[in-house]
């Protein structure tokens, strides 16, 4: 039995710790009368109220757990104009990967994004380690990651990866996508059959020899099969509730409007666990509303802000952040037959006539000027003996020896989009391109679609009815990997519907060249022959090539811990929001 003191120094904690309570949650608390009141006799009220205080009292007495330490909220600008869809294999090109794909899902093999101080590397993911057999170079072995878990608790295992291999590439299995095999298939055309060896492990069989199999494979991510048969094997329902390994799982989505984030607390890399609450994405593709959007608080981080808006978001105290990734925006070119850019004197004219450096200022000085598909500085990059600059007397001699001038232009259609992943400033980019070709005796006409329209287009072929005929198509690349950077668009078996060589480019010595790098398995002898490559490349000036992204990002003071690898996609599990 207390005594009076004690019940008296009891009460007066417990009136002055609901005090603290009332102060930090008036607003609930009237609610909570109201409803009270409404609905409790006097005798029920004065019990709630007894039980409200002592909770108050435990909330505030009880020890600090992660989630009293509140990481806050980050809402986020995209350049899409809608939400990616969530199915597993995600569409709106790599941003649809950047902000849905790999946030809900692993691959078997990750980029390493923690760090922005160097180019991104593969590291393990579902799979714990690959080997490929030195007797036999098409057979490679997955050891597979244990004691990792879906978001709806089931368990990754083999069955899992084979279940989504299927998904892709088996039109028999019940769970095949046509769809979803759209969107990825192309990024892993070297795949001849795959199978599980026991509950850990998966091989893998090529067609060739193809070094370049690891970096096909982080395409792919695995999605739970046990939420596909929960969802009634429907991956159109499976997408309002779905279930991968990645750091994050989809709490709600809302087509065109928002898709909002949180934590799985239960991911298999602890350092991978999100520091934040909530991601909430908001596709927002004109750069003037994304920078509006972030100055009016509306959103905390946006991708590629207004260049001309840059100095004002400095000086309203916001951060912008960029970092050489890669990342190349040009124009692929049509070479099918009665293409103008079967001339190769047409395709120098046109490399010759942009003024890249005007570019770089209409885009604020976010940009590097490019001589190719990569960087000087690139070990890929070689020795071409063709130098791309700014050179429109050169550009004017090489038309008029093919026949052009201003007064008799070649034409070009080209299809652009408004906005999209990586593509920057698509309209006053291309119109810029637009004057500067026209300058010179090449007129262009644009065909202007939205951004995932374009990606349908360019993974059709310049051949399909679809292109209309078209002679260009505007859709930035990664040059990330060897394969990713080159051989998709250079290998003559990998236009539609098997890749993306769009122009259905055809170069037998360029053929040669990309089997001989995808079959060098050691880092020096692949490079070596890269170089040959990207040199064979620019002397054919098989792309016009514009500019190299930094990948500008502007945030708010309050966004800390952010890392901007220098890699197409990035990670926000680090990110929290200062208090």
């Amino acid at each position: 039995m207390l005594d009076s003191d004690t019940l008296l120094i009891i009460c007066f904690y417990c009136i002055f710790f609901h005090g603290i309570f009332l102060v930090l949650h008036r607003r609930q608390l009237q609610n909570l009368e109201i409803y009270m009141l409404k609905n409790y006799g006097r005798r029920d009220r004065l019990a709630l109220l007894v039980g409200a205080v002592t909770l108050s009292v435990m909330l505030i007495l009880a020890p600090q757990t992660n989630k009293a330490q509140a990481q806050g909220t980050l809402k986020v600008g995209m350049t899409l104009a809608d939400i990616p869809v969530s199915f597993g294999q995600p569409d709106q090109g790599f941003e649809g990967f950047r902000f849905m794909g790999l946030m809900l899902y692993d691959a078997l093999i990750n980029w390493d994004m923690s760090q922005g101080d160097k180019p991104s590397g593969l590291i393990p993911g579902l799979a714990e380690s690959w080997s490929v057999d030195p007797s036999d170079k098409t057979k490679w072995t997955f050891k597979l990651r244990k004691n990792v878990k879906f978001h709806d608790g089931s368990a990754f295992n083999a069955d899992a990866v084979i279940f989504n291999f299927d998904k892709l590439l088996d039109k028999n299995s019940p769970q095949f996508s046509a769809r979803q095999g759209s969107l990825v298939n192309f990024r892993i055309p070297s795949i001849k059959s795959y199978k599980k060896v026991d509950e850990y492990t998966v091989e893998f069989i090529t067609h060739k020899p193809d070094s370049f199999v690891p970096y096909q494979l982080c395409y792919i991510l695995i999605a739970s099969p046990t939420q596909w048969e929960k969802t009634g094997k429907d991956w159109n329902t499976f997408a309002k509730t779905p279930s991968g390994t990645g750091p994050w799982k989809l709490e709600t989505l809302v087509p065109r409007e928002k898709a909002e984030f949180i934590p799985f607390k239960g991911h298999w890399d602890t350092n991978r666990v999100p520091k934040l609450d909530k991601v909430i994405t908001i596709p927002i593709p004109d750069p003037n509303a994304r920078t509006a959007a972030l100055l009016s608080g509306q959103v905390d981080w946006i991708e590629a802000p207004a260049p001309d808006a840059i100095p004002r978001i400095k000086s309203k105290g916001f951060e912008v952040v960029a970092n050489a990734y890669p990342h190349v925006w040009s124009w692929h070119l049509s070479r099918v037959e009665g293409s103008p850019w079967n001339d190769i004197r047409v395709r120098k004219a046109a490399n010759l006539a942009v003024d890249r450096e005007g570019i770089k200022a209409l885009l604020g000085g976010y940009a590097v000027p490019a001589s190719g598909h990569v960087t000087p500085a690139d070990p890929w990059y070689g020795s071409p003996s063709f130098k791309i600059k700014y050179d429109p007397d050169a550009a004017k001699s090489l038309l008029k020896e093919a026949g052009f001038s201003k007064d008799n232009p070649v034409k070009i259609k080209a299809m652009i989009s408004a906005s999209g992943s990586g593509q920057m400033l698509p309209l006053p980019m291309n119109e810029y391109i637009q004057q500067n070709l026209a300058d010179v005796g090449i007129k262009v006409d644009f065909e202007v679609t939205e951004w995932n329209a374009l990606i349908d287009l360019w993974r059709g072929g310049a051949k399909s009815p679809q292109a209309k005929g078209a002679h260009v198509i505007n859709v930035s690349y990664t040059t990330q990997d060897p394969y990713s950077s080159f051989t998709r668009f250079l290998r003559s078996d990998l236009h539609a519907p098997k890749g993306v060589n769009w122009g259905f480019y055809n170069d037998p010595k360029m053929d040669e060249l990309l089997y001989a790098a995808s079959a060098a398995f050691d880092p020096k002898e692949r490079n070596a022959v890269l170089a040959k490559v990207h040199a064979r490349e620019v002397d054919d000036a098989a792309f016009l090539w514009v500019v190299h992204d930094v990948a500008p990002r502007a945030m708010a003071k309050k966004v800390q811990g952010y890392v901007q690898a220098k890699n197409w996609f990035q990670s926000l599990t680090s990110a929290y929001i200062k208090k």
